[in-house]
């Protein structure tokens, strides 16, 4: 990270959705905000600005992080995914996503981005989840529309594909 100039700007580098990226930030700038304003990057929503509401979720190094409660300059050098960064290559939406459309699994959508960066990770981790364990992890996540009966559902269909993707490799 270099400070650049009188501004009190600070250079960033960082691979975000797979791709390298530069950016410039001011040394409170929240890791939110960069990823929004400097890199045009809307999928990561602000809601409550105090990492309760999980909306700015995002994958720092693989691991979900509340992105409104880190500065950018921490990022530099990170590998971050967004909710952009999980559609296929051919930008088709993920397993998850999928999921996600096929039982309804949002309204508003405000809070499904934060949602499916955690539940990504989580998968990664074990694909084999309990509908107990998705709720443990859904109550970090406060989302006002849908109740979470579709979201559970979503997350134990994404699992069981996953599986099935797995077994068929």
């Amino acid at each position: 990270m270099k400070r650049l100039g009188a501004s009190g700007r600070h250079a960033i580098s960082l691979v975000v959705n797979g791709r390298p990226r530069r950016g410039e930030a001011e040394p409170r700038m929240l890791l939110s905000d960069f990823l929004r304003h400097e890199l045009g990057l809307s999928g990561t929503h602000v809601g409550c600005e105090h990492g309760v509401c999980g909306a700015c979720t995002v994958q720092v190094d693989g691991e979900p992080a509340r992105a409104c409660l880190m500065l950018a300059v921490q990022a530099e050098g990170s590998s971050i995914q967004t909710v952009e960064g999980m559609c296929e290559e051919d930008g088709t939406l993920g397993i998850l996503q999928q999921a996600f459309r096929r039982h309804h699994a949002l309204q508003c959508g405000f809070c499904t981005a934060g949602i499916l960066s955690s539940l990504d990770a989580f998968f990664r981790e074990d694909r084999n989840r309990s509908e107990t364990e998705i709720r443990e992890l859904l109550s970090g996540h406060i989302c006002r529309c849908t109740g979470y009966t579709s979201i559970v559902a979503a997350a134990l269909d994404a699992g069981a594909m996953l599986r099935e993707l797995d077994s068929n490799s």
